[in-house]
């Protein structure tokens, strides 16, 4: 897989007890960074679970897996993930879609628990657009 196409990137997470808003300040933080710094992702947003007052969700599109090496890679990304060691227990991350394996692998350092859904032969990516 070249990874040239875009894709979706899923992260779940589970704040301790009591560390919502010191999450909610991290998250805002990093994402403010994500946007200056990181021209390859489109699209960067935190949910919260309707479920679980304790859980959120990252949903991030990227235009390639350089983007996401990138991503990784960038400093405030990095310091972000050291907080996130102290404020919440779970981080897990799905990827949808083809990744290099260069990216595959960048994920997988972080040590996280990772799935990835890579594309079949049913649906496409109109990669032109990018």
């Amino acid at each position: 897989m070249s990874g040239k196409n875009p894709f979706l990137l899923i992260a779940r997470i589970g704040v301790k007890e009591n560390m919502v808003e010191e999450y909610l300040a991290i998250a805002e933080e990093v994402d403010d960074a994500v946007q200056e710094s990181e021209p390859g992702m489109l699209f960067h947003n935190f949910d919260k679970d309707p479920d679980d007052p304790l859980g959120f969700v990252w949903s991030e599109v990227y235009t390639n897996s350089q983007a996401l090496i990138a991503h990784i890679n960038n400093p405030p990304v990095q310091a972000y993930v050291k907080k996130h060691d102290e404020l919440a227990d779970i981080f897990e991350i799905e990827v949808y879609g083809n990744l290099s394996e260069d990216a595959i692998s960048a994920v997988k350092a972080l040590e996280v628990p990772f799935k990835h859904f890579k594309s079949t032969a049913v649906g496409y990516v109109r990669e032109e657009n990018f």
